[in-house]
């Protein structure tokens, strides 16, 4: 004997098909039709956030929707990618990425709840900047010379703070150490901006961090800017020798920002969110906003983006494994 089926089946059933048959995939002529969410992975005012806050108000004109930024700190920016990592690829969520993110923490991390490699689709190279490495006046010292002569005599007593473990800051920090052969101790914050209060502060001797958050402190004499990482000294602060300057040879650490989207975005999606910010990039008010902290812009093609990805998980995960940085 056959029984009919319950209204609450034919209901859905009917709910199924309707949908099976209405559905449509996102389209980038579609795209967007309601607001963005921007993850920055970690607290506000930090560097992240700094290149960030500007690109979601000049990306909110270009798209013609609200770019809504979210800071979700923690665990070296993984919190905030793993969110990202596991939400819909539909291009309303997309991720601040960091060197730290999605470079560093793959290797840096024994336990990583998201794959750089896999769990994301690359939109565009925002901008870079070099990492400072900025003292309290009161420590005495005024180069990188006296700062690891005091280092030297005083092992384990020169505290340092980073935006947190696995943050450029953290590794750089770790390779300042294994190249002067000193003895300093770290000091993890959640963010920038607490591990800056502690050193203007006196509560902790110095501070690695990117030059954009550091720079205004600087210049209000508030903290001594030693050295920055990069290769050729910055033009917001030309008289900062860089590391190898300073005698570090071979010395070079960048961080970087991009902005990612989940894996599996459609690419038309991607090509339109990558097209916004390559405008947003080349935008003369985006540029006055963040050169004169030192921060270099960057855009290009997402394939380029894809590759330097790509090279930056290789090169500093082997800087990683050098340094013998790891975190439980």
């Amino acid at each position: 004997m056959t029984r009919n089926p319950t209204p609450g089946r034919v209901l859905a059933a009917c709910i199924a098909i309707v949908a099976a048959l209405t559905w449509q995939p996102v389209r980038a002529d579609d795209f967007p039709s309601h607001p963005l969410r921007l993850v920055v992975p970690f607290p506000a005012g930090g560097p992240t956030d700094i290149v960030a806050r500007p690109l979601a108000q000049f990306l909110s004109d270009e798209l013609k929707q609200q770019v809504i930024v979210d800071n979700r700190g923690g665990a070296g920016g993984s919190i905030g990618a793993d969110l990202v990592a596991k939400s819909p690829a539909d291009g309303y969520t997309l991720l601040m990425g960091t060197v730290g993110t999605n470079a560093i923490n793959a290797t840096l991390y024994r336990k990583l709840s998201y794959d750089p490699s896999k769990d994301f689709t690359p939109i565009a190279l925002v901008a870079a900047a070099p990492v400072a490495l900025v003292v309290h006046p009161s420590l005495g010292v005024h180069s990188m010379a006296e700062f690891i002569a005091l280092a030297k005599a005083k092992p384990g007593t020169i505290t340092f703070g980073t935006a947190g473990n696995g943050t450029p800051g953290h590794l750089t920090g770790e390779m300042f150490r294994a190249a002067t052969a000193t003895d300093l101790k770290h000091v993890p914050y959640r963010g920038s901006a607490p591990a800056v209060t502690d050193l203007i502060g006196g509560q902790i001797n110095a501070m690695f961090d990117p030059l954009q958050t550091v720079l205004p402190y600087v210049q209000s004499g508030k903290l001594l800017l030693l050295g920055v990482s990069s290769a050729t000294r910055s033009s917001a602060a030309p008289d900062a020798p860089t590391f190898a300057e300073a005698g570090l040879k071979g010395f070079e650490a960048t961080a970087w920002w991009g902005v990612f989207a989940p894996a599996n975005l459609p690419a038309d999606i991607a090509t339109r969110l990558n097209a916004a910010i390559e405008r947003v990039v080349h935008t003369d008010g985006f540029r006055k906003l963040l050169e004169p902290r030192g921060v270099q812009l960057l855009g290009g093609p997402r394939a380029d983006f894809a590759r330097f990805n790509a090279s930056e998980l290789a090169k500093w995960g082997k800087a990683v494994r050098d340094s013998g940085a790891t975190i439980d």
